[in-house]
């Protein structure tokens, strides 16, 4: 079974990347899509963070770093498309204020090769543009003033609390840990496990989403295993949080990408 995750997060790490970056280039915004892509910068604020560490810590050396330039990519394209569709003064001034954040968290993710102490700075930078980020986002879903924004907010954040838990996870095995990144440890999978929750007995969902919701929270359940691991070395216990942490993104994904469909 160890195998078959392995290889199914690579597969579908790329086709996460790949989706995205096309969705990036082609996509006309629609308020719902637009909610969908903020949710996404704040994934992306996380997942950097993550991939960065992976990299210092020699953690699948060559898919973080593939990551990671993805990521990064990823992130400039999006925020151009969020600048030009902002709907609101408020909304561009959030969107103006991310883009002056993520130009020094971007030059400590790709300045320099991964080193504990660049890794401290990226740890705050990290926070200061997923704050941004998380506000960008509820402004557009109060815009949109529906109940389908919700849904995709609650569904989207889902992808971004996985990258956090494993984030801090690398943080940790890093050295560069403290309480109150513990307790945003134990914070985010609570808030996780009750917006599985909430979105599980979500009216509007269909069979399509319904069955992918409890994909998630079998993937979830493989999470916490790796989380809790023992009997294994920190190496693999590390990959095992990297690649579960990959998978439920890419169900979250999914499961976003369909409520927004909905919202056409």
């Amino acid at each position: 079974m160890k195998r078959y995750l392995t290889s199914c997060c690579l597969m579908l790490c790329c086709v996460l990347g790949l989706a995205s970056a096309g969705t990036a280039f082609a996509e006309t915004l629609t308020i719902h899509s637009a909610i969908n892509k903020a949710g996404r910068q704040r994934m992306l604020s996380q997942r950097m963070a993550k991939a960065y560490c992976q990299v210092g810590l020699g953690i699948e050396v060559e898919r973080s770093k593939r990551i990671l330039e993805e990521s990064v990519a990823l992130f400039d394209r999006q925020l151009a498309d969020l600048k030009s569709f902002a709907p609101t003064s408020e909304i561009r001034e959030t969107y103006d204020s991310l883009g002056q954040t993520w130009i020094v968290y971007k030059q400590l993710l790709t300045g320099r090769e991964p080193n504990p102490e660049n890794a401290k700075k990226i740890a705050t930078a990290s926070e200061d543009v997923l704050k941004l980020a998380q506000q960008g986002t509820v402004q557009l879903e109060k815009h949109s003033g529906t109940a389908a924004g919700k849904l995709i907010n609650v569904a989207g954040r889902q992808r971004m609390l996985s990258q956090r838990i494993a984030k801090a996870s690398m943080f940790r095995a890093w050295g560069i840990t403290s309480p109150q990144m513990a307790r945003e440890l134990d914070s985010a999978a609570r808030e996780f496990a009750a917006a599985q929750e909430l979105l599980t007995v979500a009216r509007q969902n269909t069979p399509a989403i319904r069955s992918e919701l409890q994909l998630a929270g079998s993937q979830w359940l493989f999470f916490e295993e790796a989380l809790n691991q023992t009997g294994v070395s920190r190496a693999e216990q590390l990959r095992n949080i990297a690649t579960t942490s990959e998978r439920i993104l890419q169900v979250m994904d999914d499961v976003t990408g369909m409520y927004e469909a909905m919202a056409r």
